[in-house]
């Protein structure tokens, strides 16, 4: 099984990398999160890495931190979530911030990933709130705690109320830093929208 990868970057793209390591170039596919660590083409990079073993082949997934390759394997072990869907849920934000949901047993967050429902996400937070608790108990570390009420999560629920599906408000708002004002934050949302080709409301 491959843990780990190191070498140079040969292609980037949106869901996926390729890194050559002592000749040979290994395809993973990566989340968003993990994607903005990823250098460009001709850096070099370290990738933690899960190896997937199927009928229809083997499939590489990598990981800028061992935290994220920890929880990605837990989203796998939950019934009804592929390696792909739980790329799509880690795509969602920074992995501090999907342990803090599954602590604070915050469904509706997992409900924003496409292919996730809402029984499906009520599963998530079921089956390993207890073990993400323990887990961090046991290693002494601090529980993150969900930013319920914060000007991100205002901005995220009036981004909502525009038309924007959930994991589209998160990724608008993803890197913003507008302080504590949420119409600030929306604000900056739109403009990027437009930028990027996105109407600005639907």
């Amino acid at each position: 099984m491959i843990a780990t990868v190191r070498g140079e970057v040969l292609v980037r793209r949106g869901d996926y990398v390729v890194i050559e390591a002592a000749g040979v170039g290994y395809r993973l596919r990566v989340s968003t999160e993990t994607l903005r660590s990823v250098p460009a083409a001709g850096n070099e990079i370290f990738l933690h890495a899960e190896t997937i073993s199927r009928d229809d082949g083997i499939s590489l997934y990598g990981f800028s931190s061992e935290e994220e390759r920890g929880l990605f394997a837990q989203l796998i072990g939950v019934s009804g979530i592929g390696p792909k869907v739980a790329i799509a849920a880690l795509s969602g934000g920074p992995h501090r911030e999907l342990t803090a949901a599954i602590v604070a047993g915050d469904a509706k967050r997992f409900q924003a990933v496409p292919g996730i429902g809402k029984r499906t996400a009520e599963r998530i937070i079921l089956e390993l709130k207890d073990r993400v608790t323990a887990e961090a108990e046991a290693a002494g570390s601090k529980l993150p705690q969900p930013a319920a009420g914060s000007a991100r999560s205002l901005a995220r629920d009036g981004l909502i109320n525009l038309g924007y599906a959930p994991l589209e408000a998160e990724q608008l708002l993803d890197g913003l830093n507008q302080g504590e004002d949420p119409e600030a934050l929306i604000s900056a949302a739109l403009k990027r929208a437009a930028a990027t080709g996105g109407p600005e409301s639907r």
